[in-house]
């Protein structure tokens, strides 16, 4: 018998402070201003999308000892932006980045489970564990934890919110104004968590949410992210999203669940995705090269390539050949606040292999940056676009994926109107929403009341 059409679960990102965003575009808007928030919501929401999604910036990027212009700059509050958004919106999904190395616990559930409140349970937090030094020093104890330390730490994080989170029934307020009585017995609120990470004890002061807790969601491709994601997650971003690395990544992560008496229906993978259109395939080509050399100046491309050669490369012509000197080695680093960096593990393997590419091709240093730093996951016509998101769903590379358009405001408004009606036609993607939770429109099961909710997590 043949397997049930699966459904594509589609997000948004807004998109964050790095080149994939073109800020310099004619048609590009603020990344600040409220109204560019309500718009790709909204858009999302028309579309029918499960959520929006927001990353965090916890500290200006620098690089040689300067703040990092050439990308966008700045990013407001999760919180304040998702709140509002709440308002604006009736069934998309809110998504927001928490890093669980510099907050506390009673504060992010106390920020989450009322964001759920005000959504009428449309709440989701993205666990992330913030890794650098850099970004330490803007926090109350500076510094950093190391990378075991940083996913214990987490799951400590996590534990105690939820333990938050369920130190409400759902039932207790009773408001018998008859009686003059409000609760229903005193252990609304009730907490106490006594670990190596977090000693606390009190009530916690929101009542329970309409999740029960936000869907949680996490980023990490290491061996302890796909762990802690498979114990703890119920939806995983991945970077994986062509076909042979989307289903190895799928395989393996949907592999670890038994281990944590999970289903494979308990965790949805989610890789970020980006996409050009146009009316031709050539014609898609063509923007999608142009897209390119917009999101890579001359001057970004320098500025990526100091990344690995870890010095100032600013009197390099970038339409001229690579460095004929070898990158620096050592702790110290031009570039500050960029995961990015720790990609390159060996920056002198890097530069051989990139030299020799640029030499066989015939490649420029902005040309190779391009080339290396190529984004793009969905080119072509819009039949071609939902053809290849939905084979990649059906085969098992991904469940969905979080697409995250280079213009802001307006880069979801082609993929919504163009792109969303043919997977629909073919019955793979929900023409109206089905219920009024997040947890609903990822097909994950809901939650028990109070403390039986961590059997479910």
């Amino acid at each position: 018998m043949s397997r049930p059409r699966k459904q594509v679960h589609l997000a948004a990102h807004f998109p964050g402070v790095n080149n994939t965003t073109v800020w310099s575009d004619p048609s590009s808007g603020s990344q600040i201003d409220f109204a560019s928030f309500v718009h790709l919501a909204q858009t999302a929401e028309r579309a029918k999308f499960d959520f929006l999604f927001l990353a965090e910036g916890l500290r200006l990027r620098e690089q040689n000892g300067e703040i990092y212009d050439l990308d966008v700059v700045g990013r407001p509050d999760t919180f304040a932006v998702l709140a509002a958004l709440a308002g604006v919106t009736e069934h998309l999904g809110l998504a927001g980045t928490i890093s669980s190395t510099f907050n506390e616990p009673v504060e992010v559930a106390r920020q989450f489970a009322t964001l759920d409140h005000l959504s009428e349970g449309r709440a989701a937090w993205n666990v992330v564990t913030s890794w650098d030094a850099f970004t330490g020093e803007n926090f109350r104890r500076g510094g950093f934890l190391d990378e075991g330390d940083r996913y214990e730490r987490a799951r400590a994080f996590l534990e105690t919110a939820t333990e938050l989170f369920d130190s409400w029934r759902g039932d207790e307020i009773v408001a018998d104004k008859e009686a003059g009585r409000f609760l229903d017995g005193p252990a609304a609120g009730a907490f106490a968590h006594h670990d190596r990470h977090f000693d606390i004890e009190g009530r916690f002061s929101v009542p329970r949410s309409p999740q029960g807790r936000p869907v949680i969601f996490q980023a990490g491709d290491s061996e302890l992210g796909r762990e802690f994601a498979a114990s703890s997650a119920d939806a995983i971003f991945s970077r994986h999203a062509t076909r042979d690395a989307g289903q190895s990544f799928y395989s393996d992560v949907k592999g670890r669940l038994a281990a944590h008496g999970r289903s494979r229906d308990d965790l949805l993978i989610l890789p970020a995705a980006t996409f050009v259109l146009g009316d031709t395939p050539g014609e898609a080509e063509e923007r999608a090269r142009e897209v390119r050399y917009q999101q890579v100046s001359g001057a970004t491309a320098l500025r990526l390539m100091e990344q690995v050669w870890n010095r100032d490369l600013s009197a390099y012509d970038p339409d001229g050949p690579l460095p004929d000197v070898d990158p620096l080695l050592g702790e110290h680093t031009v570039a500050k606040g960029r995961a990015s960096v720790r990609m390159h593990r060996d920056p002198l393997a890097t530069a051989q292999e990139w030299r020799e590419r640029a030499a066989a091709d015939g490649l420029s240093i902005r040309d190779l940056m391009v080339e290396v730093g190529n984004r793009q996951s969905f080119v072509g016509t819009p039949q071609q676009v939902a053809d290849t998101i939905d084979s990649l769903v059906q085969e098992d590379a991904a469940d969905g994926f979080i697409l995250v358009p280079h213009l802001v405001p307006g880069g979801l408004d082609e993929f919504a109107d163009r792109v969303v009606p043919l997977l629909q036609e073919r019955g793979s993607f929900r023409t109206e929403y089905a219920g009024s939770t997040l947890r609903d429109h990822l097909g994950l099961p809901p939650l028990g009341r109070g403390r039986t909710a961590e059997a479910a997590s």
